[in-house]
């Protein structure tokens, strides 16, 4: 035979999925996502009970008395003046993630294309800042703010994670962009595009996914952070991490408070995750198959 047919040995999992056709491998993960959103579920729970409720019995007690269920947690925290604390986390997080976004978009794009002196020794610096920890940079960057007077405001707040996002940012999307095919930038070249016209109209378009995880990841970090607003947002302008904490340092087992600020500084997040999951996906998997 001049072909012979060369058949897979198929083990027994393998032979299960076969015949089911991968439906068995869907349920499977959506036994998995919920399983990883019982966590979410019962803090959602929690935080429409009341004090005397998440006491006396667990949350999943609920379900036999939904009576118990009240949105006056949410009513306490909303009065007590959380709501300018979700506005100071907005104000932080939007301006660092935008920010972050646009400098680091620009700057590799000229690590990745533009030729210039000492481009290749700059771009080891950036990498070894990607290996500085936080904890170094506090005290002097707070002297630096006091010399500045911007010490416990949100621009200070904002320029940290600015700075500190930089480095991580610039290096993915350096890697990124240096995957586009050179064919595409020269021909944008020979039709006498300038440098800015090439990377508005053809590179920033690519990246579009690439973008969007950065985006993602960059939200989530100074949206959750804790360390950077402790030590540099006075109480004016502190964000929700911060409120939450000293609401814990206050009423200390005040679960019903606690909760319910908890679970508002993670539905943005959620929202905003499932909203640019398609381009987080498409993000992570760029460059991975040529």
């Amino acid at each position: 035979m001049a072909h012979e047919a060369v058949r897979i040995q198929r083990g027994p999992l393998g032979r299960l999925l076969e015949r089911t056709g991968g439906g068995l491998v869907q349920v499977i993960m959506v036994l998995i996502a919920l399983f990883w959103l019982i966590p979410t579920l019962g803090l959602l729970v929690v935080s429409l009970r009341d004090d005397a409720a998440n006491n006396s019995s667990g949350w999943w007690t609920f379900f036999t008395k939904p009576a118990q269920l009240t949105f006056e947690n949410y009513t306490n925290l909303l009065a007590s003046g959380f709501t300018s604390s979700f506005w100071n986390t907005v104000l932080i997080t939007v301006p660092a993630t935008l920010l972050v976004i646009g400098i680091s978009s620009m700057a590799g794009y000229a690590f990745a294309w533009i030729d210039f002196r000492g481009r290749d020794s700059l771009f080891l610096v950036v990498i070894a800042l990607l290996v500085v920890p936080i904890q170094i940079a506090l005290i002097p960057i707070a002297k630096l703010y006091g010399f500045l007077n911007i010490f416990g405001s949100i621009a200070g707040v904002v320029l940290f994670h600015v700075a500190f996002g930089l480095p991580f940012a610039i290096f993915l999307l350096r890697n990124f962009f240096v995957g586009i095919p050179r064919s595409l930038l020269e021909a944008a070249r020979m039709d006498g595009a300038a440098e800015w016209r090439i990377f508005a109209t053809v590179v920033f378009p690519l990246a579009k996914p690439a973008i969007a995880s950065l985006g993602i990841f960059q939200f989530l970090w100074v949206w959750n952070d804790l360390l950077v607003a402790l030590v540099y947002a006075d109480t004016a302008n502190q964000p929700m991490t911060k409120a939450l904490q000293s609401q814990m340092r206050q009423f200390g087992t005040n679960i019903d408070i606690l909760s319910s600020g908890a679970f508002l500084s993670l539905i943005i997040p959620l929202v905003l995750f499932f909203a640019f999951q398609r381009y987080f996906v498409q993000g992570l998997l760029a460059g991975s198959v040529k």
